[in-house]
């Protein structure tokens, strides 16, 4: 089992470039940001999920992976859930946390080996 943990500040995620959001965003995040009046809110949190997923992963020995490679996403229970859009070698579950207020966005990771 590892941990990884980010916070970020929301306003540097306001006004980004498009090439920004796509390079760092997979399509299904953008969608779902992009439904907001404050998409940057959205986007700081997801960017902190992915960060704190590259943290708990590193500390699993997988250190082969891109911000665009982990996808959030919401179950039926409108919980956020991680998927890594690439093929590892070993089967990981998360758990996530997602939290933000006006002007900080944190995210809280929990990876373990099946």
């Amino acid at each position: 089992m590892a941990v990884g943990v980010d916070i970020e500040d929301i306003s540097r995620f306001k006004d980004k470039s498009e090439e920004f959001i796509k390079r760092i965003f997979t399509d299904l995040e953008q969608e779902y940001c992009y439904k907001f009046s404050k998409p940057e809110s959205h986007f700081a949190v997801r960017f902190c999920a992915k960060e704190a997923v590259i943290k708990a992963l590193t500390a699993l020995n997988i250190t082969n992976i891109q911000l665009n490679e982990i996808e959030v996403f919401h179950n039926e229970n409108k919980c956020p859930q991680i998927r890594i859009l690439k093929n590892l070698d070993k089967e990981i579950n998360f758990q996530l946390s997602l939290s933000h207020d006006r002007s900080k966005a944190i995210a809280f990771v929990i990876a373990e080996e099946q």
